[in-house]
């Protein structure tokens, strides 16, 4: 039984310290190596600390693939032409939605971007630490001055100029004593749904985008108008309606009203999970999701082989080995990005980010999906600015935004776009002399604008 009264007291102990960095980055998912090469391109020792063993966390070994949006300049478009370069991603795409259109950066290749990644930070003098778990943030009067990781060979401590947290749960900010909110922030703390993506093989794609063509039931599409683009270029959202009868017709219940299919490099990635109401700091809760995601995975498994053309013959291939979480802990920061500011593209003095991903909301209460592009917005640079402590950064969905704004900026591309402003502050605080909330925020801009970034909203059609 789960006693949460219970506790023991643990012994004090000595803690080696492992490294010296000016920048500590905590995550290695989509955001945490553009912080890292940010900042250690701009000549500094970088850390980069991730508990798995490669780089990507939900664009990779996520099986997510794709940013729901554009890449519009900087590192994130960097890489991305790097992936294409080696037949790792495709074009980019217009993909009809029920508001219109709206362009998205296509899949890539998340074996191809793993490595990639990797290099890069290597390239860029990054220390990469794999398989290394952030335990908690030490902190001298409220500044935090490293952190304490756990590995093989026990507790270890890296002592920081400035930490970046890249987790996505906000772990190194929320211990270091900076206030969050959960979900919606109300007593029910709502949250959008987990999720697991899975591959199937082999697809005949070919036939499948003839089916897709004159479908009435897929409402948001991305489909080549010859086959040489089909490998990186399907897109399709919608199959409520079969997916309806194919439940009524068979008993096999799954809870998603629709299913989301696209290819990487000729392989089909399937989004069809879902599982709400999930409190993925429990382990129990956690480990029950992954679990329903399974049970789910056979479900619409058969489905695409019994009901869509083209996967008569297809076969689950791989299964995500992480569970795709879309939202928990929003920090609190200098300023909260509101539903709002995202709708309306309020203008920001201190923007870092300019981003026209699109808005995306899977319904905390299960149902259908809201795919819609929008006007682009920006991104303060004090949302990545937590209140109550010093010498931390935030970047990536644990930025200071709610519940509304959060179906934006949680997409790939406002993610990478914060990491990279978080990586060239911290180095920017660091040469300046000055705390990450202080630092000289024109001398962050002009450098992104070196780099090709849009800041404000009205900057993305000169970049398009």
């Amino acid at each position: 039984m789960n006693d949460s009264s219970a506790f023991i007291i643990e012994p004090a102990r000595r803690v080696p310290i492992l490294l010296h960095a000016d920048v500590v980055v905590v995550g290695g998912g989509t955001t945490g190596p553009i912080a890292a090469i940010s900042a250690a391109r701009q000549g500094k020792r970088v850390v980069l600390i991730e508990r798995f063993g490669s780089l990507g966390g939900n664009l990779t070994l996520g099986l997510n693939t794709k940013p729901s949006g554009a890449l519009l300049g900087g590192l994130p478009l960097e890489i991305w032409n790097l992936a294409r370069s080696v037949g790792g991603a495709g074009a980019d795409y217009m993909a009809t939605v029920k508001n219109g259109g709206v362009k998205i950066a296509s899949p890539c290749d998340p074996e191809i971007m793993k490595m990639l990644l990797a290099r890069l930070c290597v390239q860029a003098g990054v220390q990469i630490l794999f398989e290394t778990v952030v335990s908690t943030p030490l902190l001298e009067d409220r500044t935090v001055t490293g952190v304490i990781v756990e590995g093989k060979n026990g507790r270890q401590f890296i002592a920081a100029k400035v930490v970046i947290d890249c987790s996505a749960d906000a772990d190194v900010a929320t211990r270091a004593g900076a206030p969050s909110l959960m979900g919606s922030g109300g007593c029910d703390k709502v949250m959008q749904p987990v999720s697991m993506y899975f591959t199937m093989d082999p697809v005949d794609l070919v036939r499948l985008a003839q089916w897709a063509r004159t479908s009435d039931d897929i409402p948001a599409r991305a489909i080549p108008d010859s086959t040489e683009g089909l490998d990186y270029g399907i897109w399709l959202t919608g199959f409520n309606k079969s997916l309806r009868k194919f439940q009524d017709e068979t008993g096999v219940k799954l809870q998603r009203d629709n299913i989301t299919l696209k290819t990487a490099d000729g392989r089909m990635y399937v989004n069809g999970t879902r599982v709400i109401g999930v409190d993925v700091f429990d382990p129990l809760q956690f480990t029950g999701a992954v679990l329903e995601c399974y049970r789910q995975i056979e479900g619409v498994a058969r489905y695409l082989r019994e009901r869509v053309p083209g996967f008569e013959q297809a076969r689950i291939e791989s299964i995500a080995p992480v569970l795709g979480v879309r939202e928990t802990r929003h920090v609190v920061g200098d300023y909260t990005l509101t539903g709002a500011d995202s709708l309306q593209g309020t203008r920001f003095e201190d923007s870092i980010a300019a981003d026209a991903s699109a808005l995306d909301i899977h319904e905390p209460k299960g149902v259908d999906v809201d795919f819609q592009g929008l006007s682009p917005y920006e991104i303060p640079y004090r949302c990545l600015v937590p209140q109550q402590v010093e010498q931390l950064l935030v970047a990536g969905r644990c930025i200071s935004a709610d519940h509304a704004a959060h179906a934006r900026s949680r997409n790939m591309p406002a993610c990478m776009a914060t990491g990279q402003a978080a990586g060239i502050a911290a180095a920017i605080a660091i040469d300046a002399g000055v705390t990450v909330r202080n630092v000289p925020i024109a001398r962050v801009q002009e450098q992104l604008r070196k780099l090709g970034m849009p800041l404000h909203a009205y900057e993305i059609a000169a970049h398009a």
